[in-house]
């Protein structure tokens, strides 16, 4: 045979393999049936709705009333503008299919009961979360503009300042995963460990074997994972078998295959604390990629940070109010027993201020959006924010084009490989509106930057889970650690600095050039941006 004829015929043998192999992996895949389930129930509700608009012409215009009643109290509703244009058109340009969209995902609904037992978590941890009145006074005195963006904070999210913490910073996950496994290894009282995305392979194992055998010495440990988060890495009732080993183990909202209006709601938060004394947060899941022992999209890029000291009792406590909601626990939880046994560092004023928080669905009050605003129109000289989604409402682009326009040395940094494809070319939709502003737009070449940080002026930072998307500002549990005047703060932006060699600096006239059908599948998504 000819060796030419040869090599094309392996080729398209290997071809034919790999589409097999493909169709195959995805008839195994958990979340293929879970869409194929979800597609189902919409198109057989659609379905019902159109026959009976045209069987009734009365159950068509009271479709049509409720539709109207609606999107008139969507409009009245005090939320984002971008989500009341986005649901209204949908309403009203599809009454029978757009109504039901809304009623099953447009609004987010938690259920008054784990509303009430947040609000009885919040009531007896107020003790250990009282803020000391010489830490504000300190603050106050540093800087009074700062001291009002700390204010907000623990006004709002009840989370206060705290001193006496030294913090360290990670600028990838590989550097994070050795630090994580020797303070684990250190516990001696508890160890609680929250996470969105818990993937079975070497990180996971290393952390598992440690938290088996502390169980065996008496350690309390406890685990929660979000259930869409572990929906395609962890098997049906795995939470069993953690219980079977001695770990305390539930899952946040699990996820089933049916219609559900708290479905929406995920436990986005990465929290892992020991001892009341250590506690981590960041980017970084407990799967492979984000150490970069196995290859997703490239190179993954994430940070982190380890704290030290009195604020980590925050994060203590953060963790305590979700165990309290998810098990429904009725006894009062004594959180003076869970303040660390170790001293905190001596010089209570030398590592600056830290003050981890966290946002929550349970109000209209948008904390992460809210702490981001704050920095940037208080900025004098810099912002840099790392970001791997950038769906921004108006608010925001207002903000970051008015900081730019101003002379503040605004910078943004995405991935250049996607994760997702579509929430990628939303991304850059936005690129063209701030780079006319003097915004500095890097895409990171190498792979996926999946960090969540802001960075300003020196002084302030913050890194933690919080995306600049509709998803994470107004429908997710998540946390960030805001830091200010500590060495850390000088760490991320040498990061940033440095994580820019690896980037392509996104041009204007580059932007501009893109095709009539990009243009036109992007404005599309703009408009239904608050709904995905």
């Amino acid at each position: 045979m000819n060796p030419s004829r040869k090599a094309s015929i392996e080729i398209k043998k290997n071809i034919v393999i790999r589409f097999l192999a493909g169709i195959i992996k995805l008839l195994f895949n958990k979340i293929f049936y879970v869409s194929f389930a979800f597609l189902a129930q919409l198109l057989f509700f659609a379905l019902m709705g159109w026959f009976f608009a045209g069987y009734s012409r009365y159950f068509f215009w009271t479709v049509q009333i409720i539709s109207y009643i609606t999107a008139f109290y969507i409009v009245n509703r005090r939320i984002n503008p971008s989500y009341k244009l986005a649901w209204t058109i949908t309403i009203l340009c599809i009454p029978v299919f757009g109504l039901f969209l809304y009623l099953v995902f447009g609004k987010s609904r938690i259920a008054a009961r784990i509303e009430n037992l947040f609000e009885k978590a919040r009531q007896e941890s107020s003790e250990v979360l009282k803020e000391k009145p010489e830490v504000r006074k300190a603050v106050y005195e540093e800087n009074p503009s700062v001291s009002a963006q700390s204010s907000y904070i623990s006004n709002v999210s009840g989370y206060p300042i705290h001193t006496n913490t030294i913090a360290d910073y990670f600028q990838v996950g590989d550097d994070m995963f050795p630090v994580l496994i020797r303070e684990l290894k250190n516990a001696r009282k508890y160890i609680f460990i929250e996470y969105f995305i818990i993937n079975d392979g070497l990180m996971w194992e290393s952390v598992l074997s440690i938290l088996e055998e502390k169980v065996k010495e008496g350690v309390d440990v406890r685990l929660i994972y979000d259930g869409f988060g572990c929906l395609s890495t962890l098997p049906a009732g795995y939470y069993k078998k953690l219980r079977s080993k001695g770990i305390q183990c539930v899952v946040f909202n699990p996820f089933r295959p049916i219609l559900n209006v708290i479905q929406n709601n995920r436990d986005h938060r990465k929290l892992c604390i020991i001892d009341g004394y250590v506690g981590f947060t960041g980017g970084i899941n407990l799967s492979d990629e984000y150490i970069n022992k196995t290859e997703r999209f490239g190179h993954w890029k994430d940070t982190a940070v380890m704290l030290k000291g009195e604020a980590v009792m925050n994060m203590t406590v953060m963790f305590l109010h979700m165990w309290k909601v998810i098990t429904a626990e009725e006894a009062p939880i004594n959180y003076m027993d869970y303040l660390p046994e170790k001293s905190y560092p001596a010089n209570s004023f030398k590592h600056g201020f830290v003050q981890p928080f966290c946002d929550s669905p349970l109000d209209n009050e948008i904390v992460g959006e809210n702490v981001y605003l704050n920095i940037i129109n208080k900025a004098k000289r810099y912002v840099y924010i790392c970001t791997p989604y950038l769906i921004i409402d108006n608010e925001m682009m207002t903000a970051l084009c008015l900081a730019s326009k101003s002379g503040v040395d605004i910078r943004i940094m995405t991935p250049s490989i996607p994760d997702k494809k579509l929430v990628f070319l939303l991304t850059q939709s936005y690129y063209e509106q701030l780079l006319e502003a003097g915004v500095r737009i890097y895409e990171y070449i190498p792979g996926f930057l999946h960090a969540k940080s802001f960075v300003c002026d020196d002084e302030l930072a913050v890194v933690g889970t919080i995306n600049l998307d509709y998803r994470s500002l107004y429908l997710h549990f998540e946390d960030g650690v805001w830091i200010y005047r500590n060495q850390v703060i000088h760490d991320i932006r040498t990061d940033f600095e440095n994580t820019m060699k690896y980037c392509d600096p996104i041009c204007l006239d580059t932007v501009k050039k893109r095709g009539i059908f990009v243009r036109g599948l992007q404005s599309i998504l703009r408009l239904v941006a608050p709904m995905l």
